[in-house]
Order: structure tokens, then C-alpha cells, then sequence
């Protein structure tokens, strides 16, 4: 094991619920952080620019997330290479794989603002965008792609660094940028009048500076990182695991909002009332998935690690501990959204009927089942950290992508006017996806015999 710095958390000893804990908890409240980008966006947008422009911006989400969530996938295979070498001690071999995910990165950015700018028109009339919400969806979506660099450079960076157990700097970067995010749109929104256009500027402009912090920190880190060095042959075995790994990840992560955009489809044809409404149950529910999100970092971080370090009997107890913690965590939120899933509404948007609407589907469709979930967010994420994720693909895509296209195409067609019909095509996928994941867990044997990286 390398040496620990005063800002990493040590994964690989001591109380395995402390670590965790304070593992997790910089990564939960700078995903809270992160995400703050969209919601001040929301609110400045629903508050300043009216329903229009707030359910074009949401609208239009799959579209954004759809290549960065493949390079997210990439970048999180890459992590568990890193997490891997950094709990074996094998300094080479992690430098190389730093390397290799920055090339990885511009490679992506680069091909993804070309073709998202060039496609962005063709892509939102695919996807039945309302009339009045299209300029404000085209504006927004052609800037978030313009931007993409500085999204995939800070995701990298923070990745590489959680990989090492710094989860701490990543947080405070955040912090720094979701201030400068809502200010920028209050002035270009609220101020200038640019509607989504504003809001997009907004977002790039604070992605920017997170991306640079982050960037300076991992040149300057010679601790973990070692000194840069030229590009080496031995690199290249080093791009294939990080390709191996990540390649499915990217795969299952891009293929997720593919689902969601035939279901986003659906949503659009109920019109602007359902768009927005659908809008405001996204904002409501995003402490769950930043939750999830942390929670599946954790696991993952935290198995690779000490599957690493050959100490499978610490793996069981992690996966054991985070799943307590996720419960814990998840129940009383699943509460709160319940009871007070209308006043929250009206924080977001001022129109009375669109949030009468959000709170049903939050009520009976959503806020009960997010539990569900639970089992393939976390079994899925610690069968990553041993290195395997080909077959977690599958899983997913079976269980969760393909289920919900089939369920779209066959159900809802039965009941065409139902925008419940759509909208429970999600609650059935977690429950069959998280069942999925419990039954392949208990059989997974590597998760039961530990076995040190290369």
C-alpha cells in the first residue's frame, strides 16, 4: 500500500463502516453540490423565464447525458484500474493508467461537442420536442455541447482522485463552482434575459474553473501520481484493461438514457404540462440519485481496493456495511418526498396544475420505490470493483434498458392516454433489475476469494 496522505481516507484498514462513511460522505454532498448546477438553473429558469424554458432544459437532459454518461462509464472503469493499483501498491502501472484517462478524456470530449452540435437539431425533433420549448431546447443543448470538455475533464479528475481515496478536494472544487454556476445565472438569466441560452453559459463557465482546480491538482500531486513522464509502450496494456473495464460501463451508462429517451418521447406527447411536471419530479428526486450515485463510487472504490490488496473478507463486510448505510440514508428521504412532495414542487414552478401532477407521480409512482433500486446500485457496483463488468452489462441492459422499451412499445400502447402507464415503466425495472443483481451477487465467486492486482 502507498503511502496515505493527510486527505485520503485509508480503505484498506481500520473500522470498515468509518471508512466508508467518511469515504462517502464528500462524494454524497459534492454530488448535492454538482447537481446544484441543474437546480439553480431550474428554479432561476422556472422563476424567470417561465414553464417554456424550464421544461425545455429538462427535456432535453437524455440528449446531454447520453455521451457523457458513456464517458462516464469509461471514466468509472478506468477508477477501479486505478483503485486496483493503488491497493497493490504498484506505483508503474497507476501513473500509466492516469495517462491513458486523460487521453481517453480529450479523445471523447472532442468527438462528442462535434457531433452533438452538428446533430443537436435532428436529435430534439426525434424526440417530439413541443414547438414552443424547441428554441430554448436548441440553444441549450448546442452549448452544453459546445462546453463538454470542461464536464468530462472535471469527472475524470475527480474519479482519478477519488480512486486514491481523496474524495475531499473534489467536494471543495465544487463548492468554489456551484456559487460562481448561480451566479452567472442570475445575471444572464434574471438580469440579461437569455433564458436557457443563460443557463447554459452559466453552467460551461463554472464547469470550467472545477475542470482547471481539478487538472492542477493531479499535476502537482506527486505522492500518488509519481512525476509525468512521455507516453510509454508499456502503457498500452494498461489502455486495453482501462478499454476492457470501461468499455462496457460506457456501453450500459450510455445505453441508460437511450431507454429514458423513448420514455422522455412518451412523456412529450402527453404536452408541455406533463414535460414540465415530469421536470419537477426530476428536481425533487435528485438527492436520491446523487445518494445512489455516492453509494455506488463507495462500493466500488472501496471493493477494488481491498480486492486489490487481497483482503476479500473486508470486501464482504464493505458491501454489507454500504447496503445498511444506503437503507438508512434512502427510507427517510422516500418519506420526506411522500408527504411533502407538493410544497417542494412549488419551489420550482409557479403553475398550479403542473404541480398537482408532479405530486401524484412523485406520490404513487416514485417516492415509494426508490428502495428498490437499492440492490442493483450496489451489488452492480461491487462486482465493478473486482473487474468485472461485461456481464453486470448485461444485466442491466436486460433488465433495466431493454425492459423499459418493451414496456413502452407493449403496455403503454395498450393504455395510449396514460401518462401513468409511462411513467411506471421505471419502478418495475428497478425491482427486476435489483433482483437480478442479488441473485449474481450470491453467486459470484471472486467476491469470495480476494486476488491482488498485477
Amino acid at each position: 500500500m502507498m503511502k496515505q496522505r493527510h486527505y485520503d481516507v485509508s480503505l484498506t484498514e481500520g473500522t470498515v463502516w468509518k471508512a466508508l462513511l467518511l469515504f462517502f460522505v464528500p462524494i454524497f454532498l459534492g454530488a448535492f453540490v454538482q447537481q446544484l448546477y441543474s437546480l439553480a438553473d431550474a428554479v432561476i429558469l422556472g422563476r424567470f423565464a417561465g414553464k417554456a424554458a424550464f421544461g425545455a432544459v429538462d427535456a432535453i437532459g437524455n440528449l446531454i447525458k447520453l455521451p457523457l454518461n458513456f464517458f462516464l462509464g469509461l471514466s468509472a472503469g478506468a477508477s477501479v484500474v486505478i483503485s486496483q493499483y493503488y491497493g497493490a501498491g504498484n506505483s508503474q502501472k497507476l501513473s500509466a493508467a492516469v495517462r491513458m484517462t486523460a487521453v481517453v478524456t480529450l479523445f471523447c470530449a472532442l468527438a462528442v461537442t462535434v457531433l452533438g452540435i452538428a446533430l443537436a437539431p435532428f436529435m430534439l425533433q426525434s424526440m417530439n420536442t413541443p414547438e414552443d420549448m424547441y428554441p430554448n431546447a436548441l440553444s441549450y443543448l448546442r452549448i452544453s455541447y459546445a462546453g463538454v470538455l470542461f464536464s468530462l475533464t472535471y469527472n475524470m479528475g475527480a474519479g482519478i482522485l477519488r480512486a486514491v481515496g481523496d474524495s475531499k478536494r473534489p467536494f471543495y472544487y465544487l463548492m468554489v463552482c456551484c456559487a460562481l454556476n448561480i451566479v452567472l445565472d442570475l445575471i444572464f438569466v434574471a438580469l440579461l434575459h437569455w433564458e436557457a441560452a443563460g443557463a447554459a453559459l452559466g453552467t460551461i463557465s463554472s464547469q470550467a474553473v472545477s475542470a482547471v482546480l481539478v487538472c492542477r491538482t493531479i499535476a502537482k500531486d506527486r505522492t500518488a501520481f509519481g512525476r509525468a513522464s512521455k507516453r510509454k509502450k508499456s502503457d498500452r496494456p494498461v489502455l486495453s484493461e482501462i478499454v476492457r473495464l470501461g468499455l462496457p460501463l460506457g456501453v450500459q451508462s450510455a445505453l441508460y438514457p437511450v431507454a429514458n429517451l423513448i420514455i422522455q418521447s412518451a412523456i412529450n406527447s402527453h404536452g408541455t404540462d406533463a414535460v414540465a411536471a415530469w421536470g419537477v419530479c426530476g428536481k425533487l428526486d435528485l438527492i436520491i440519485w446523487m445518494l445512489m450515485d455516492a453509494l455506488g463510487v463507495t462500493v466500488s472504490t472501496f471493493v477494488a481496493q481491498n480486492y486489490g490488496a487481497g483482503k476479500p473478507e473486508r470486501v464482504k463486510q464493505g458491501v454489507r456495511a454500504c447496503f445498511l448505510l444506503a437503507l438508512a440514508a434512502t427510507v427517510p428521504l422516500c418519506v420526506m418526498l411522500f408527504f411533502f412532495s407538493e410544497p417542494l414542487g412549488h419551489l420550482f414552478i409557479r403553475d398550479d396544475g403542473v404541480v398537482a401532477l408532479s405530486t401524484h407521480l412523485m406520490r404513487w409512482f416514485m417516492a415509494p420505490f426508490y428502495v428498490t433500486y437499492l440492490g442493483g446500485e450496489i451489488y452492480s457496483g461491487a462486482i465493478r470493483g473486482t473487474g468485472e463488468s461485461f456481464r453486470p452489462m448485461l444485466l442491466t441492459l436486460l433488465c433495466t434498458c431493454a425492459l423499459r422499451v418493451v414496456w413502452i412499445f407493449c403496455v403503454v400502447r395498450l393504455c395510449p392516454n396514460s401518462l401513468d402507464a409511462v411513467i411506471a415503466s421505471f419502478p418495475v425495472s428497478w425491482i427486476v433489475n435489483s433482483l437480478a443483481f442479488a441473485i449474481y451477487y450470491s453467486h459470484r465467486e471472486q467476491l469470495r476469494n480476494g486476488a491482488p492486482a498485477d
